[in-house]
């Protein structure tokens, strides 16, 4: 992928349909977006893309989203790539994740439905865009 300036976000999420909107409303907003189904093709995408932004969903066939976390901010190389949680379980995963002392807390929290005007302005917000 060619780097022509937008800041590139991988979204991560078994849903097809979330992937699509959420691809689309990133790239309506100026961002180039990549990809993956699961968390194991997400750490090698992350590895080998080094994105600016990464939309994370929690539950997940293969590798959960909690363990694919923990992944990208155990790994020094990785762990100052901003991390969104997409999940319907928001308030419960916050409250779980912010009693975990091995990584920190995610750097932003969207609920499913996603909200877009709150995505975006998120997004936006950490990549400084």
């Amino acid at each position: 992928m060619a780097d022509n300036g937008k800041k590139k976000v991988l979204i991560v999420d078994d849903e097809p349909d979330i992937v699509t909107f959420l691809s689309v409303l990133l790239e309506d907003n100026g961002f180039s977006v990549a990809t993956a189904s699961t968390g194991l093709e997400a750490m090698s995408r992350i590895r080998a893309e080094r994105p600016d932004l990464i939309t994370l969903d929690i539950t997940m066939p293969e590798q959960s989203g909690v363990r694919t976390y923990r992944e990208i901010k155990s790994d020094p190389a990785l762990a100052g790539i901003p991390v969104i949680i997409v999940t319907g379980v928001a308030d419960e995963f916050q409250k779980f994740l912010s009693t975990r002392k091995q990584v920190p807390p995610p750097e932003g929290y969207v609920s499913k439905p996603i909200e877009a005007e709150a995505l975006i302005a998120l997004a936006r917000r950490l990549v400084g865009a």
